[in-house]
């Protein structure tokens, strides 16, 4: 089974769904306030799992209520929490408002997940995992020295450069591949994508600061893989859309339990993209992350089966 090691955060998702975005000065009326565990750490270690990997996470919650709270939905996934800190500071919390099209807004208070430091980081064991997950919503300096530590253990890295933000060119090329949506690599490499054209171009400068893969999403237009030998656009699958939050978590962690059973990049990209899709039709961060035999079933279902190298 393969071993994942997710470095990141973990949230208290505040979630309300409402009509609209409200105008700024304005405020509109929503349905009840639901709470949600969530941080892009514990999203995708929780994906991941549900995958059939096995996994386990690094961050930081805090002394409040909803540390507990976070880590009882990891366990319940069966995701190792035994290097998980509590911290003085409050844990992490994300406000969310989803509109009637499904899409959100998110405001991050990074709370315990601010304190995720190298220190953390090197007081882990590397040597029992073979893959390592990487997100923006700890410090840098604790995701760079994560990704240093894993390039000396030997570990693919897997960054998920989200929320966007200039890193070292260190990172960028001690990272195995590199998962920006499409305003993640705008913002990422100051230049702008809107289209398919665009995405393959500001790809490949990251190609040109050290990335060795490079996998762009693509909400319903798919998937962008560039890499130093090929462009492949991968097309996703048609859904009726409920709430996109988290679905570019769900195609991370298909993705990464998909490729540490020697799938084809390609094939991969595939499996993830029926991921994020069915994590769309769901409410929710974490309760919308399918599970392997979802997956599969929903491929089947339309007319793609998963990789064979995927089965057991």
């Amino acid at each position: 089974m393969p071993n994942i090691l997710v470095i990141g955060s973990l949230n208290a998702d505040l979630v309300v769904r409402a009509p609209r975005f409200p105008a700024p000065g304005e405020t509109i009326s929503g349905e009840d306030l639901k709470i949600i565990p969530g941080g892009k750490g514990a999203n995708q270690a929780v994906a991941a799992a549900r995958q059939g990997a096995n996994v386990t996470m690094l961050g930081r919650v805090g002394k409040d209520s909803f540390g507990p709270f976070l880590l009882n939905s990891l366990k319940s996934n069966r995701v190792d929490t035994s290097l998980v800190l509590e911290d003085d500071s409050a844990t992490g919390t994300a406000i969310i408002v989803v509109d009637s099209n499904g899409q959100n807004s998110i405001v991050l208070s990074a709370g315990a997940n601010g304190k995720v430091s190298a220190a953390d980081v090197d007081h882990a064991s590397f040597r029992r995992f073979d893959l390592l997950l990487l997100q923006l919503e700890i410090p840098t300096p604790a995701v760079l020295r994560a990704a240093q530590r894993a390039h000396e253990n030997g570990l693919r890295v897997l960054l998920n450069p989200a929320p966007a933000q200039s890193l070292p060119d260190e990172l960028i090329s001690l990272a195995d591949f590199i998962i920006p949506n499409e305003t993640e690599l705008s913002l990422l490499t100051g230049l702008p994508v809107n289209d398919i054209s665009s995405a393959e171009q500001a790809a490949q400068t990251l190609l040109t600061r050290g990335a060795k893969n490079v996998i762009v999403t693509l909400g319903e237009k798919g998937a962008l893989v560039v890499t130093g030998t090929q462009v492949t656009h991968v097309d996703t699958y048609k859904v009726d859309v409920v709430d996109t939050t988290a679905a570019g978590d769900a195609f991370i962690g298909g993705f990464a339990s998909t490729l540490l059973r020697n799938v084809e990049l390609e094939e991969a990209v595939k499996y993830a993209n029926a991921c994020g899709a069915l994590a769309t039709t769901k409410f929710g961060a974490q309760p919308s992350l399918p599970t392997r035999e979802e997956t599969e079933k929903f491929m089947s279902l339309r007319g793609r089966s998963s990789p064979e190298a995927i089965s057991d």
